[in-house]
């Protein structure tokens, strides 16, 4: 960057309307500078600050619904990297309006942070010179510091914006962080071009869908980096989308939309497929003669290419996903979304799915997303292994006939692995199963075969398993209290569910649960980085009962930040005695307690609002209610709750 005493004297020939002194400014800067004064623009007058109308911003945020999707979780990312260094962070469309911010409060109180809002334009006809106006022009990441500004008006600011490019590689937005100069930091243009580039990926796994998404790089180590390149390849060999550093490391050869693969690589499509399908890593050539490791990081929706058989018999593809899963499950964090699109293969396969992920984390959410995925014609059962005592865990799985044991039912029992056939069986807290009752599982996956305690004639059954745990089972298999050979049957496919906390899609989640909750309730984006901000030890779950708790407070038609104050550190002794040693249950009694506050006492409505039966909100209470006994948390161990009512 040119030294600030040169550019001092370039912006004195400016506002003098001199000539420019060659070689002192960047020659984008430069040019631009050029450009806005042939616009007739005064350097030392202030910028129109032009603002279109809020049914405009509504209407272009509705055009550009998934790209703000992806881009909103990468800004909430970015500003946790760069929060308190007095930053503004900035999504603009392609022609340089700005649609959505996030700023630090000092920046957001002064002049140029009042400047930046929805629906502001920031071309070169309206603000000059620019980071976000000029990276819309260049195409490429720019940066602008201090004086470089055409206005001085915009001397005290350093903006570094880079373009989002669509799978066809024009522009399609554009992400900008602003800072007053004084405070700008040297790494943060990288943070920004890093977040456009995953945002980039991200759209072309949105809108290739069907295709064979495959990663690229000279060095195997870089697979999983932003540094690899990304193409989509249809079906018949052809390319649909390409990111940026694929294009890059193709340079020189002919990387279009619509070239086929082998146009790019010195392999046939078809064999190289076969060869990663199997989560294998491929070394070829492209047609450079430049040697790449690639590997597939999303698998089409029709399997291999090609008409041939597979040498392997497949099971049926799976049905169309049933209308109304996808309005319940919410997944827009881009590691969490890669895993997810391989599961339609997966289930093709009748590989079993492992979900692990810590308490509350939407394990069973997933769990019936997997099955709505399938495709699957019957039931979706769940079992509690943790709740089932050792002696009925046979009985409960397989079912039993009449008067089989002490204690059986007088009808006899279907069994749960019956009642799933033809759909899905979730295997939940499957770390808590006791050896033996381990031994019984592993026996049943081996053949699918069911046999009702006191029957002798056994049964064969079509599930998918699904198994869940938060628990790490690969350790539990090293302390021998897992059977390794159950572990590596169920282990067909591991997806590990973020906390929420680390959820990149954090937003989306919690606008999905406000909607289910309580539709057309709105919620302000200062609200949800406020609730961002926190820890969320109970995860999902918790965010739930928080949202429900500040709609019990609401007045009005939307919660702001004010809805979500802490109200302080909580004493111990606002949580009942049974749930104190647990962080997770003091957590959850407190949450509890604050409701049936909130609510005046009334234990129906918390109830309600909660989820829960009233027994449950007395037991945390620590007061008389329908029935006495031990708080809710350790009730499903105690008294035997039926295993399919047992919820993650």
């Amino acid at each position: 960057m040119p030294r600030q005493s040169t550019i001092s004297e370039a912006r004195t020939a400016l506002e003098a309307g001199l000539s420019l002194p060659s070689a002192v400014l960047a020659p984008q800067v430069a040019a631009s500078w050029q450009r806005c004064r042939a616009l007739g623009l005064d350097p030392r007058a202030s910028p129109r600050d032009v603002v279109v109308s809020f049914v405009e911003v509504k209407r272009r945020r509705e055009e550009e619904a998934t790209l703000r999707r992806l881009a909103l979780a990468e800004m909430q990312l970015l500003y946790a990297q760069i929060a308190g260094s007095n930053f503004m962070i900035a999504l603009g469309d392609r022609d340089g309006m700005v649609l959505d911010t996030l700023s630090d409060r000092e920046f957001a109180d002064s002049a140029a942070g009042r400047a930046i809002v929805p629906g502001s334009l920031w071309g070169e006809g309206e603000r000059g010179t620019n980071a976000l106006g000029l990276a819309a022009r260049e195409r490429a990441p720019v940066a602008i510091h201090g004086l470089e500004h055409y206005f001085s008006d915009h001397g005290h600011l350093s903006c570094m914006a880079a373009p989002i490019l669509d799978p066809r590689g024009g522009v399609l937005g554009l992400l900008d962080a602003s800072c007053s100069y004084e405070g700008r930091q040297q790494h943060t243009h990288a943070l920004v071009r890093m977040a456009a580039s995953q945002i980039e990926n991200g759209l072309i796994f949105q809108e290739s869908v069907g295709s064979f998404i495959l990663a690229f790089h000279p060095r195997a180590e870089y697979l999983d980096t932003l540094s690899a390149g990304l193409v989509a390849i249809g079906r018949d060999g052809a390319v649909s989308s390409l990111n940026r550093a694929g294009s890059a490391l193709l340079s020189g050869l002919p990387a279009r939309i619509g070239c086929r693969f082998e146009d790019l690589f010195e392999a046939r499509f078809g064999t190289v497929l076969d060869s990663m399908l199997g989560g294998g890593i491929a070394r070829i050539c492209d047609r450079a003669g430049s040697a790449v490791f690639m590997v597939c990081r999303r698998i089409g929706q029709d399997g291999l290419v090609g008409a041939k058989p597979s040498r392997t018999p497949m099971a049926p593809r799976p049905a169309p996903q049933p209308a109304g899963i996808a309005a319940e499950f919410v997944c827009e964090d881009p590691p969490l979304a890669l895993a997810i699109a391989e599961i339609p293969r997966v289930l093709a396969l009748g590989l079993p799915v492992h979900l692990v992920g810590e308490t509350g984390s939407g394990k069973e959410v997933m769990a019936r997303h997997i099955h709505g995925v399938s495709g699957r014609s019957g039931a979706f059962v769940a079992l509690n292994c943790g709740a089932v005592p050792e002696a009925l865990f046979a009985s409960e799985l397989f079912g039993h006939e009449r008067g089989a044991f002490t204690g059986a039912r007088e009808e006899g029992a279907l069994g749960l692995a019956r009642a799933a056939d033809g759909g899905t069986l979730f295997l939940d807290e499957v770390a808590e199963m006791p050896l033996a009752a381990q031994a019984t599982l592993l026996r049943f996956l081996d053949g699918l075969e069911v046999r009702a305690v006191g029957a002798t004639k056994a049964v064969r059954v079509d599930v998918q398993i699904v198994s869940a745990t938060n628990r790490d089972l690969k350790a539990l298999v090293a302390e021998r209290a897992f059977r390794a050979d159950l572990y590596h049957r169920l282990n067909g496919m591991t997806i590990a569910l973020p906390p929420l906390a680390a959820r990149a899609d954090f937003a989306a989640i919690v606008r999905h649960l406000l909607t289910r909750i309580a539709p057309g309730t709105a919620i302000t984006d200062a609200a949800i980085r406020r609730l961002a901000s926190r820890p969320w030890p109970g995860n999902v779950r918790e965010l739930d009962a928080v949202l429900k708790r500040a709609l019990v407070r609401l007045d009005g038609d939307r919660l702001d930040e004010n809805a979500f104050v802490d109200g302080g550190p909580v004493g111990e002794t606002d949580c009942c005695a049974s749930c104190r040693p647990s962080l997770l249950s003091r957590h959850r009694c407190r949450e509890i307690r604050t409701v049936y506050r909130d609510t005046g006492g009334n234990a129906s409505r918390t109830a309600r609002l909660l989820g829960l039966s009233r027994t449950t909100v007395y037991k945390h209470l620590d007061r008389p209610g329908p029935s006495d006994g031990a708080c809710a948390h350790d009730l499903g161990r105690r008294n035997a709750i039926p295993p399919d009512l047992e919820r993650l």
